[in-house]
């Protein structure tokens, strides 16, 4: 196996790892809601290897996550929720300088689209619940979380920069 091909095979195994730690390890967890840091090692990996490789390696943690931590308990729907937050982020990051604006957009686009939009439907579906009562927790989640990983994903990627695909001169 060649250094081209290791490379990114050993970073997906330490991004898996890390949104893992992030998500299941070090996170506030209710029935409804829960607050953890995943997203930051998605979003980096995203900046890094593109969409399709961070759907895929999101989607991966989701499922290693899932089997380690919750034997049993198994949604796709959550699992095509973080493939499409590795797209998402992929999108606005890769090979693009990531600014506030840019944080702004794919932070609000995975908030409202997929954790208010989808995992909500996803509960609804395996809880079976009136939406309004997951949708209000989750709404104020994302009213008070939103800032701080805009702005975390922001300082995160200045340091790192130097690791970072050079943008396009667009």
């Amino acid at each position: 196996m060649s250094y081209s091909t290791a490379k990114p095979l050993v970073s997906t195994g330490i991004f898996i790892a890390l949104v893992i730690i992030f998500t299941h390890i070090f996170a506030i967890q209710t029935p409804f809601v829960r607050i953890s840091f995943g997203f930051l090692p998605i979003a980096l990996f995203a900046a890094l290897f593109g969409p399709l490789r961070a759907a895929l390696m999101a989607a991966a943690a989701d499922l290693f996550g899932c089997l380690i931590f919750s034997p049993g308990l198994f949604f796709p729907g959550f699992t095509c929720s973080a493939a499409l937050s590795g797209l998402v982020y992929g999108y606005f990051f890769y090979k693009k300088e990531i600014t506030i604006k840019r944080s702004v957009m794919a932070c609000g686009l995975v908030f409202l689209a997929i954790d208010l939009g989808l995992n909500t439907l996803w509960l609804v579906l395996l809880y079976q619940k009136a939406a309004s009562a997951f949708f209000l927790s989750r709404l104020l989640k994302s009213a008070l979380l939103f800032p701080a990983h805009v702005s975390l994903i922001f300082m995160l990627s200045k340091p790192l920069g130097v690791f970072l695909p050079r943008h396009s001169s667009r």
